[in-house]
């Protein structure tokens, strides 16, 4: 299993192309644009300013620094094609590519139905030649990229950031992942926002605004979500004692961790111990970690999928 070859790995650089099945990823960022094409199941993405659902057929934008979170909404896990694209790898046609931000799209604000074609079309093409690697394949994924981003930007509206805007931006993003650590560092005991406040130079109040906005929930619910993925982490390593898994993640009272967990995961621990043992899909690699519980696919898997689900080879 671990010398199969997976999909996600930087094959061109400031550009990534790959199939995913996820159940969760909880709250992040990065510096690429982010477009979702939702193959099966549904896909839930929160974060600031949105809050939606994507079914099959649909499609997600997430701008560069843009903070969103991720989590299967029809059973157990949804699987949707992915393309990364960093601003750098078109900067030199588009100078301002780095200050580029496109408002809203999801699915209750679509694409023209043309135009979404159009976009598909160019990923399904982009995606089979980054899995099949003909001579020269670099130049052909590149551009297809550059003209899915072209047809975004004709199809929504289009921001350029002023140097100002950006630094602005950056500081928020910086402030945001201090965050995430102190969190990541934390969770498995008190666990308190006046402390990262105070660390910060900032008031209670200030914080708490900050990451209900950054995040789309409060400190709390986000320090809550990520003890109930430490808890399926260590269930998923092998952890037998759930009273063990309850207070190494954090959770004080193991009756409200049972109660919650099973009105989170819709099943009680123990039967999410159970679940977990079925074999694995094949031609996978599940990638299990605090943040996030996601399966990646070979190129050979990924080809067939992209065949049954987004339409035949061109």
């Amino acid at each position: 299993m671990e010398e199969m070859e997976i999909v996600r790995s930087a094959q061109i650089s400031g550009l990534h192309l790959f199939l995913d099945s996820l159940a969760y990823r909880t709250p992040h960022m990065h510096r690429e644009f982010e477009l979702l094409w939702v193959l099966r199941g549904a896909l839930t993405a929160k974060g600031e300013g949105f809050d939606c659902t994507a079914g099959p057929g649909g499609l997600l934008l997430f701008n560069p620094c843009q903070t969103h979170e991720f989590r299967a909404a029809d059973g157990p896990e949804c699987l949707f094609l992915c393309m990364q694209l960093a601003p750098e790898l078109v900067q030199t046609a588009y100078p301002a590519a780095d200050k580029l931000r496109l408002n809203r799209m999801d699915p209750s604000c679509p694409l023209p139905p043309e135009t979404a074609a159009r976009v598909k079309a160019g990923l399904l093409a982009a995606t089979r030649a980054y899995l099949r690697r003909p001579a020269g394949y670099e130049l052909f994924c590149a551009g297809q990229a550059q003209l899915v981003l072209f047809e975004l930007m004709q199809a929504l509206p289009v921001q350029l950031l002023t140097e100002a805007e950006k630094a602005e931006q950056e500081k928020r993003s910086a402030r945001l992942l201090r965050l995430l650590r102190f969190v990541d560092e934390r969770y498995a005991g008190p666990c308190r926002l006046g402390d990262f406040a105070a660390g910060e130079g900032r008031s209670l109040s200030y914080l708490s605004h900050f990451v209900r906005q950054a995040l789309g929930q409060s400190f709390q619910e986000y320090v809550t979500g990520v003890r109930f993925n430490a808890a399926c982490r260590r269930i998923a390593a092998g952890e037998n004692r759930m009273l063990d898994v309850c207070l190494a993640s954090g959770f004080s009272d193991y009756r409200y961790f049972c109660r919650a967990f099973r009105r989170r995961m819709g099943v009680t621990p123990e039967t999410y111990r159970q679940n977990l043992h079925r074999a694995a899909p094949p031609d996978t690699v599940t990638h299990h970690s605090l943040h996030s519980l996601e399966r990646f696919y070979t190129r050979g898997e990924s080809l067939r999928l992209l065949d049954e689900l987004a339409g035949p080879s061109a």
